[in-house]
């Protein structure tokens, strides 16, 4: 029997009832990680810290030799080196990066694919070209369908050896809210090889499915791109069938630092009775954030939180801060974010086929000790 590719990549499935967690899934959880949450305190992730998503291998890559082309329908094609990049002007925008996925373990049924909880996701500040400067300059045409963006990442996914390519419509490419970039620096310094080095797209805003890693071919359409990861890949579906609609903006969430200590099998939070100052994050690829609520009580009260500033990052989280006086006993602490478009996060369970998208409220149960319970840190 002559192999094929179908023989080592399955179509998509949910988990069976009472299915754990297989090896596959164990497998795809080594490879990539998401944030400690306690790395929330921090304004901007240290890369090592901030989540990463990898769909096929992390190619090797001889930065000196690499070539970014834009061609297409344009005018003048353009083939550039790194030096060559870094001669355009350059533009640092401080981004919050979420995985589309981030929250999928926690569905019922759950989507059998990367297992997150909570924790896919980081900021960064990103160094790089504006897109529109370079599809300006190529001449990109008037009434192009869509600019898509090829990774140097190659796999198999669902039977379909590729690339991994995203499109966005030419306007989204060439706008200024978000601006697009194309990136070569991180938290300036070059790009880490699991981030991309030596060149990725930062789309502000939108899930990280979007921001191609490794990217060296930016080619003008003139019809939309119907790509695997674009039109099979991270749409919105209730049934197998579904055309289902498209993954694109970041839906508001707010996480919170597990307060006190944790247990390390179980990483269940202990805190002692008084002032717990609760602290966390909050975004929207959407529109600003405006208030984070907190509960202290499974959720059948919410109180309003201390929001920072929103300063100049527009596309950046905020920090927020409340303090809680916690008794003796069992808690469960939850964060709630609300944007400007009215976008809340939701108290039932969303879901999809593909587990995309899910912001629901984050649940951390905290035991409060008695408080003659002796400190034996102390």
């Amino acid at each position: 029997m002559t192999p094929r590719l179908g023989d080592v990549s399955g179509p998509p499935r949910l988990a069976r009832p009472q299915e754990g967690i297989s090896q596959e899934e164990l497998a795809l959880a080594a490879r990539n990680h998401g944030l400690p949450l306690e790395a929330l305190r921090y304004d901007v992730t240290p890369p090592g810290l901030h989540y990463v998503l990898t769909h096929y291998d992390i190619p090797a890559v001889d930065a000196g030799r690499w070539r970014l082309t834009v061609g297409g329908r344009v005018r003048q094609p353009l083939r550039l080196g790194l030096a060559e990049l870094r001669s355009y002007p350059a533009v640092t925008e401080r981004v919050t990066m979420e995985c589309a996925g981030n929250g999928r373990a926690l569905l019922e049924p759950r989507p059998v694919s990367q297992p997150w909880l909570v924790e896919a996701v980081g900021t960064a500040e990103w160094t790089g070209v504006p897109l529109r400067l370079l599809l300006d300059e190529a001449g990109a045409e008037p009434g192009s369908g869509d600019v898509v963006f090829t990774g140097a990442d190659h796999g198999v996914e669902r039977g379909v050896e590729q690339d991994y390519q995203r499109g966005l419509a030419l306007e989204t490419a060439r706008g200024t809210d978000p601006e697009v970039l194309v990136a070569y620096e991180m938290n300036g310094a070059a790009l880490p090889p699991q981030h991309g080095h030596p060149l990725r797209l930062v789309v502000p805003g939108w899930y990280g499915m979007a921001h191609v890693k490794w990217l060296h071919h930016i080619t003008v359409t003139d019809t939309p791109f119907t790509g695997f990861q674009q039109s099979v890949a991270y749409r919105l579906r209730q049934e197998a069938d579904d055309e289902g609609d498209p993954v694109t903006r970041i839906a508001p969430r707010a996480l919170l630092v597990p307060p006190g200590f944790p247990d390390f099998m179980s990483r269940a939070r202990v805190v002692r009775p008084g002032r717990v100052a609760l602290e966390g994050r909050a975004w929207s690829g959407r529109a600003p954030v405006t208030s984070v609520e907190v509960s202290t009580d499974e959720g059948r009260s919410w109180s309003e939180a201390e929001l920072e500033p929103a300063g100049g990052n527009r596309w950046a989280w905020r920090r927020w801060r409340f303090d809680w006086i916690a008794v003796p006993g069992s808690h469960v602490l939850s964060a709630r974010a609300t944007d400007a478009g009215g976008n809340i996060q939701p108290l039932s369970q969303p879901w999809n086929r593909g587990g995309f998208a899910n912001n629901l409220v984050q649940r951390v149960p905290v035991l409060c000790l008695d408080a003659d319970e002796p400190d034996d840190a102390a």
